[in-house]
C-alpha cells in the first residue's frame, strides 16, 4: 500500500502520477460510456420532442442525435477530467516565458471553446432536421402542395437563424467582442448587408417573391430559361429542378423570377405538332384519304380533344408534307409521350393502308444523250 502511495505521489514533468491517472481514467470512462450516455440523452430528448409523433420513429432520431451528443459528452469529460487532475505547468511556463506561455494557453482555451460551442449548435441543427422531417411527413399527407414547398424553406430560415446566433455566441465568448455594441453600431439593416452579399440578398428576396406570387409549387413541371424539369425544392437561396434525364439542376431564385418561366403543370393540355413527309409517287386521292383518316383517328382518340388539325401543307424538296397538330388532355410528360407513341403507330398503319410510304431526302439525276 505504501508503494502505491509512493507511486501516486511520484512526479513526472511537475505532475504526480495520480494526476495523469485521473486524466487518463476520465478519457477511458468517456470512451466506454459515451455511447450509452448519448443514447440515453437522445431518448430523453425524443420523449420531449417526438414521443407523440409516429411518422418518424426513435431510430431516425437516434441516427441524427447520437453521434453529436457523444461528441459533446467526450468534450465535457475531457474538460472536467483536465480540471479535476489539476495539472501544474509552472516549469513549462518558466521555460517558455510568461508571455509565450499565456499566449499558448489562450489559444488552446479559445480553440477548445470554439469546438465546444460547435458541438452544442450541431445538436441544435440536428434537432431542427428532425422537426423538419416530421413536418415533411405531415405535409405529404395533405393534397395542398404549398406546404411541401413551405416546410423546407422554413427549415432553412430556422437554420440560418441558428447559424447567426452561433456566430454571435462565438464572437462574444471566444473572440471577446461586445456583441451588444456591434449590433447597435451596425443596426439591423447594416447587419443584414454585412452578412449577405448583394447576390445572396437578391436570391433571398426572390424566394419570398416565389412564395407570395406562387408562379409554381413543388411538383410542378416548369421551363426556366434553358432548364426543363420538375421542381423538387424551393430553398433559401435557390430552387432545385429534376430534369427528365434525372439530373438535379440548382437555379438561383433570382433567375427563377427574372427569366421567362413556363409552368407546364398549369397547362390543361399539351400540344403536339409535326410534319409527315410522303413520297412523290403518292397521288392526290391517296393524300386526301390519308389526311381524312388521320384527322378522324386524332379526333376519336380518347386522350385528345377535338381541336386537332391535319392538312396537306406543302411540296417539300423531296416529300409531300402533311401537317399534324393535336392536343393531349394531360399536362404530364408521361401521358404526353404515351399518347404520341400510340398516334405515331396508327399514322404508320394509315399510310401503309393507302399504299403510300414515307419519303426520305433524295436526289434525282437526269442524264441527257448527245
Amino acid at each position: 500500500m505504501g508503494q502505491l502511495r509512493f507511486f501516486l505521489k511520484t512526479e513526472y514533468l511537475e505532475n504526480s502520477a495520480q494526476t495523469y491517472l485521473i486524466f487518463v481514467a476520465a478519457i477511458i470512462l468517456g470512451l466506454i460510456f459515451k455511447g450509452l450516455i448519448s443514447k440515453y440523452l437522445s431518448h430523453s430528448l425524443y420523449r420531449v420532442i417526438g414521443k407523440k409523433e409516429k411518422r418518424v420513429g426513435v431510430e431516425k432520431f437516434d441516427s441524427l442525435l447520437t453521434r453529436p451528443i457523444a461528441f459533446f459528452i467526450m468534450l465535457s469529460i475531457l474538460y472536467f477530467g483536465f480540471h479535476a487532475a489539476e495539472f501544474n505547468f509552472e516549469e513549462l511556463k518558466s521555460t517558455l516565458g510568461e508571455g509565450l506561455y499565456n499566449g499558448l494557453e489562450m489559444i488552446v482555451s479559445k480553440v477548445f471553446s470554439l469546438v465546444f460551442i460547435y458541438s452544442i449548435f450541431r445538436i441544435l441543427l440536428r434537432i431542427v432536421d428532425y422537426v423538419g422531417l416530421i413536418l415533411l411527413k405531415r405535409s405529404e399527407e395533405t393534397e395542398n402542395k404549398m406546404d411541401d414547398q413551405l416546410v423546407p424553406f422554413a427549415m432553412e430560415i430556422i437554420k440560418f437563424i441558428v447559424y447567426i446566433f452561433a456566430i454571435f455566441v462565438i464572437l462574444g465568448n471566444v473572440l471577446d467582442v461586445n456583441v451588444t455594441a456591434l449590433v447597435t453600431g451596425l443596426g439591423i439593416g447594416g447587419l443584414a448587408l454585412a452578412m449577405a452579399s448583394k447576390e445572396s440578398l437578391e436570391n433571398l428576396l426572390g424566394s419570398f417573391t416565389i412564395f407570395l406570387d406562387k408562379p409554381f409549387t413543388v411538383g410542378d413541371t416548369v421551363t426556366a430559361g434553358t432548364v426543363t424539369g420538375t421542381v423538387e425544392k424551393v430553398g433559401f437561396r435557390s430552387t432545385q429542378i429534376r430534369t427528365f434525364d434525372k439530373s438535379l439542376v440548382t437555379v438561383p431564385n433570382k433567375k427563377m423570377i427574372d427569366a421567362e418561366l413556363d409552368n407546364l403543370g398549369m397547362r390543361p393540355v399539351r400540344r403536339v405538332k409535326f410534319d409527315i413527309g410522303l413520297n412523290y409517287e403518292t397521288t392526290a386521292e391517296q393524300i386526301k384519304n390519308i389526311v381524312s383518316d388521320i384527322q378522324t383517328m386524332v379526333d376519336d382518340h380518347p386522350r385528345t380533344n377535338d381541336e386537332g388539325r391535319v392538312r396537306f401543307q406543302e411540296f417539300g424538296s423531296s416529300s409531300l408534307d402533311i401537317l399534324v397538330i393535336y392536343f393531349v388532355d394531360s399536362p404530364t410528360w408521361n401521358d404526353l409521350i404515351d399518347v404520341r407513341e400510340d398516334i405515331n403507330y396508327k399514322i404508320m398503319e394509315i399510310v401503309k393502308k393507302h399504299n403510300s410510304d414515307f419519303a426520305f431526302p433524295s436526289t434525282t439525276v437526269y442524264l441527257q444523250k448527245n
